[in-house]
């Protein structure tokens, strides 16, 4: 039995061939040299879910549509365009709508092989399906792997303590060095380690602020960009994103993104609104984790709790480095969960697919390659003023600025400085910075 050993993507296309043979992990564990405990941690740490019908059955996962009890016809669902002779669980969508609805899982993915694989009733049946795939697995497991090799192994309450500890002599003027000898019960952290976390911005204090980094030419090193908390994306995958939408789907989603001009200089946080194709964005001079905590902190006082709240219930971001603090961006001051963080799958982009066409129309204003820095804030907002109320055919002629408007009220708008730009002024070229 070879012991210690990652499972290859060969190994996994074994299991799931395995699997569709109704073979148990005894014999799946025999033919690859394993431990049974070993192939069956790997599928229940893998399985997918999926929330797919059968051939002629919409997915529904009601209790009584499963065991064909439910008579309902055309019972008063907003979104029916059906014969009211046909069913209403033959759609699938009166899981949203039916008072009558009970969710219902399959009992057999409680016990081996916990997955649909190989099931004699999988073609006919509606319910949700735990399903193998070699090929997901096996990207799971990478993108485990090189996230577990990044980050920091610090804690949120160990980095606010040496926060506290740190910045304010830092501050002072004086060096880390002077700091880690003379504060050493306090911090537990070797002086090389406190220079990782100042260079990479997750203390309040910057490098700016030691004396000799100022007078030191820096050395040619490619920046790596280290993730804050490098089990963000638990819980929080794509996957966890589609199943909260399906239990919450009236939630609207904020997607978020970061625009570069130079590399390594200043850059935008953007905060798109996909339902009103309204579009935020925020400056910071550097693509770090604090800066974009510090824009939500700012929103969330500026509007106010219940606000917040109701315009930020959802966010979906990429695998920056600059999200990697989901904890920050979902609590409130008071400890309270005021926002909910996903991520998009490594190298999707198209997962957010709004938000990127949106960027388009910033890059007429501000061409790649521009440096971000030379502007301030107040013409980034100007600039997004006139991005949204520019028309879109997609709402109807109207602008992003005038569906928000309708729906949430222009006070809001007022707080973030978007302001209605009349239609014939509004400019999308470089030139708007001239004036």
């Amino acid at each position: 039995m070879t012991l210690n050993k990652h499972l290859t993507l060969s190994d996994r296309i074994e299991i799931e061939n395995a699997l569709s043979r109704r073979q148990s992990f005894k014999q799946i564990a025999k033919l690859l040299g394993k431990d049974p405990t070993t192939i069956s941690k790997e599928v229940k740490r893998h399985r997918v879910l999926e929330q797919k019908g059968a051939m002629g059955h919409a997915f529904n996962n009601c209790a009584l549509a499963f065991s064909h009890r439910c008579q309902e016809q055309n019972s008063g669902c907003p979104t029916c365009h059906r014969s009211k002779n046909r069913y209403c669980w033959s759609c699938g969508l009166c899981r949203s709508y039916c008072e009558f609805f009970v969710p219902y899982s399959c009992p057999s993915l409680l016990k081996p092989p916990y997955v649909c694989n190989g099931c004699k009733s999988r073609p006919n049946c509606a319910l949700e399906k735990m399903t193998y795939h070699a090929s997901q697995a096996q990207a799971s497991y990478e993108d485990l792997r090189s996230s577990a090799r990044s980050g920091f192994a610090i804690t949120e309450a160990e980095l606010a303590h040496l926060d506290a500890v740190i910045s304010p002599l830092l501050k002072n003027g004086q060096s880390l060095h002077h700091i880690a000898v003379n504060n050493l019960d306090e911090t537990m952290t070797s002086e090389r380690t406190l220079y990782t976390y100042v260079n990479s911005s997750l203390f309040a204090a910057r490098n700016i602020d030691m004396p000799r980094t100022v007078r030191m030419r820096p050395r040619k090193t490619r920046k790596t960009l280290l993730k804050v908390d490098r089990k963000c994306r638990v819980n929080r995958t794509w996957q966890d994103f589609q199943s909260f939408m399906l239990e919450n789907p009236y939630l609207p989603v904020r997607q978020l993104d970061s625009v570069e001009g130079k590399k390594g200089s200043a850059v935008l946080l953007t905060i798109h609104f996909v339902d009103q194709l309204l579009q935020l964005a925020f400056l910071r001079q550097a693509n770090d984790a604090h800066s974009v905590a510090e824009i939500f902190n700012w929103l969330y006082e500026t509007l106010g709790d219940v606000v917040y709240r109701k315009l930020f219930p959802v966010l979906l971001a990429d695998n920056g480095s600059e999200f990697s603090n989901p904890t920050a961006l979902e609590m409130a001051p008071d400890g309270s969960l005021r926002s909910h963080v996903f991520y998009c799958d490594p190298n999707a982009p198209f997962q957010k697919g709004s938000c990127e066409n949106n960027h388009e129309l910033i890059r007429r204003c501000i061409p790649k390659g521009v440096d971000l820095a030379k502007y301030s804030q107040a013409q980034i907002t100007l600039m997004m003023s006139h991005i949204n109320s520019y028309t879109r055919a997609s709402l109807g002629d109207k602008s992003p600025y005038e569906v928000f408007a309708f729906q949430y009220g222009k006070e809001i708008l007022e707080k973030l400085g978007i302001k209605k730009i009349p239609a014939n002024e509004v400019n999308l070229t470089p030139a708007l910075f001239k004036k």
